[in-house]
């Protein structure tokens, strides 16, 4: 996607570009996942990309992190024999949601989310803006068919988490629906998803 060159310092379309230490492709860091040695010698997600250390990057992909773990990537980007656990992707994807969730609740609890089909399908219609509308998978059928009539084509679909998902975020069952606004935590929450995409797909 780039040329050959010093990865943290390239820029294509305003987003940072990072090196995947297994295909070598560079990509926009929001399409990729940080990992990072813990004090253990032990190789973990860093899904905020915040933690301490030196980072290794691959990319949101789960035949990506199978194959980063079964032919000792890590070991030889850390220069050392790290403890890598046999269920990363899982690991991964579990973090993926969770964090998912947490910018869905954020966003709900700020009044910049909403969900239920008849809520959505009034949000909509008024015009509002929409930064981000969820469909769960378990109710994708017909979910997205549901607004075609009514919503933005412009307005980016998530449709990854499922239903008990969506619903832990806003401490119901199930929820098929929901809508953020658009600003930060919607931005946010589409490159979490779009990650958690690849692990999905």
């Amino acid at each position: 996607m780039a040329q050959l060159k010093r990865p943290q310092k390239l820029k294509k379309r305003g987003k940072e570009l990072k090196r995947c230490v297994v295909t070598n492709v560079e990509l926009p860091r929001d399409m990729m996942i940080r990992f990072v040695t813990s004090p253990d010698e032990e190789i973990v997600a860093d899904i905020e990309a915040r933690l301490p250390g030196r980072g290794f990057w691959l990319s949101a992909r789960r035949d990506v992190i199978h194959k980063a773990c079964s032919k000792s990537y890590f070991d030889r980007v850390a220069r050392a024999k790290v403890s890598v656990s046999g269920d990363l992707a899982d690991r991964v994807e579990k973090l993926l949601v969770r964090r998912c969730q947490e910018l869905i609740g954020l966003a709900r609890r700020a009044g910049q989310a909403i969900s239920g089909f008849a809520k959505v399908e009034a949000w909509l219609k008024s015009g509002r803006a929409a930064g981000v509308l969820l469909v769960a998978v378990d109710g994708a059928e017909n979910g997205e068919k549901k607004f075609n009539k009514v919503w933005n084509e412009g307005t980016p679909v998530i449709v990854v988490l499922n239903a008990d998902e969506l619903g832990l975020a806003f401490s119901r069952n199930r929820v098929v629906h929901v809508i953020v606004e658009p600003g930060r935590l919607a931005k946010k929450l589409l490159a979490t998803a779009r990650r958690l995409e690849g692990l999905r797909c």
